[in-house]
C-alpha cells in the first residue's frame, strides 16, 4: 500500500486495525515513507516497509526495484489504497506476476458533482473508510468497522509532563492550521475560542502545528494564558502522537491532525470552510454533529473544493459564519 499525505495515511490505520483483529492469521505489509512509521507501531502482524522515494525507489527503475524488494516478502495480494501513478505501476506489476490486486475507487465523479458551482448534487458520498473496506472486500476479506478498537493512551514521558504540567482535569488539543487558507478558521475568532476555553483553569489547552511561521503564531496565541501551551517544535513527532492519544478532545480544521486524533480514539471537533464532510473525509468514528460547516445559505456554492485548493471569489469569509460560541460549546459538552 503506497500512501501520501498525512491524513491519507492516518485514515488507513483504523481500517488496518480492524482487518488484523478480524483476520489475525494474515500478515500485512504497509509501504510508505519512513516519517509515517509511528502511526503503525504496536499493531500486531503488521510490518512497515520503507518506501525510499529519494534514492532506491526513485523513478520508474526505482519502482521496479520496489516490486522486486516486495516480491522477496512473498506477498500474495496487493491493496492499493492510494490510487496514484506510482502505486498503479506496482499494482500492475503484481497483477502481471499472477497476484490478486485491488485499487481504491476515489469517487472522483461524485466529488465533482458535490463541488461544482452549477447543478450541484449535495449528498453524502461514501467515506474513505468505506472505500478502503471495499478494496479488502474485493480481495476476499470483508470487513466490519462498526466495533472499532483503539490503542491504549500512551504513558507520557517526563519531558512531556514537564512541558504541559500535571494540574489539569481536561486536556484540549487545538490544531488551527491546514494546507490551504480556505480551510483555516480566522485567527481572531480562534483567539476568542482559546480565550473562552482558558477561563476554566481546570483545562489545559495544547496548540499543535509546525513550521517557523505557524510556531510564531501559536506562541502569540498562547502567550496571554498560563493554561494554554504551544507544543509545536518542542517535542518530536512520535511524542506528539503520544500526547494526542491523551487528549480528551481535539479541535481541528479539515486536516491531517483530525485524522491522527481519530485514529487514536480521541473525540474530534472539526471546522469546514471551502470543503465539506460529505466528500467522505469526516474523521473515523466521529459524529457529523461535531463537524461545524460554513453557512450554505449565505454561501450556496459550498463546498467549492474537495481539498480546499480552489479559490472562489467572495467566499473568503465563509468560515466566519461558524461562531466561536458554537465551537466552545461543543468542546465543553
Amino acid at each position: 500500500m503506497r500512501l501520501s499525505a498525512m491524513g491519507d495515511v492516518a485514515m488507513t490505520v483504523p481500517v488496518l486495525r480492524a482487518f488484523l483483529k478480524q483476520y489475525p492469521t494474515v500478515k500485512l505489509t504497509v509501504i510508505s515513507r519512513p516519517f509515517f512509521k509511528p502511526f503503525f507501531d504496536g499493531i500486531p502482524n503488521l510490518e512497515f516497509f520503507v518506501f525510499d522515494e529519494k534514492e532506491r525507489h526513485k523513478g520508474f527503475r526505482g519502482l521496479l526495484r520496489l516490486f522486486r524488494d516486495l516480491k522477496k516478502l512473498q506477498i500474495d495480494a496487493f491493496a492499493d489504497l492510494h490510487n496514484v501513478l506510482r502505486s498503479k505501476v506496482v499494482s500492475l506489476l503484481f497483477a502481471l506476476s499472477g497476484k490478486k490486486r485491488a485499487t481504491v475507487d476515489k469517487g472522483r465523479e461524485g466529488k465533482k458533482e458535490l463541488t461544482r458551482a452549477e447543478n450541484k448534487i449535495f449528498k453524502q458520498l461514501p467515506t474513505m473508510f468505506e472505500r478502503h473496506t471495499k478494496v479488502f472486500d474485493e480481495l476476499g476479506f470483508p470487513l466490519d468497522l462498526s466495533n472499532p478498537e483503539f490503542p491504549e493512551k500512551a504513558i507520557l514521558s517526563a519531558e512531556i509532563t514537564d512541558l504541559i504540567g500535571q494540574n489539569y482535569q481536561k486536556l484540549i488539543g487545538i490544531a488551527p492550521f491546514a494546507q490551504y487558507d480556505s480551510k483555516v478558521y480566522p485567527l481572531d475568532l480562534m483567539q476568542e475560542v482559546i480565550s473562552k476555553l482558558a477561563e476554566n483553569k481546570d483545562q489545559t489547552i495544547l496548540l499543535f502545528g509546525g513550521g517557523k511561521k505557524e510556531i510564531e503564531i501559536l506562541d502569540s496565541l498562547s502567550k496571554p494564558f498560563e493554561n494554554v501551551i504551544n507544543v509545536a517544535g518542542k517535542i518530536k513527532f512520535q511524542q506528539e502522537l503520544q500526547l494526542i492519544s491523551n487528549l480528551d478532545i481535539m479541535l481541528s480544521m479539515d486536516s491531517g491532525n483530525a485524522h491522527i486524533a481519530a485514529m487514536l480514539g480521541v473525540k474530534v471537533v472539526t471546522l469546514w470552510g471551502a470543503t465539506h464532510p460529505y466528500a467522505g473525509f469526516l474523521p473515523f468514528n466521529q459524529s457529523l454533529n461535531n463537524a461545524l460547516t460554513s453557512d450554505r445559505n449565505l454561501y450556496p456554492k459550498l463546498p467549492t473544493s474537495v481539498y480546499g485548493n480552489k479559490i472562489v471569489e467572495g467566499y473568503e469569509n465563509a468560515m466566519r459564519t461558524i461562531t466561536s460560541e458554537s465551537i466552545v460549546n461543543l468542546l465543553n459538552s
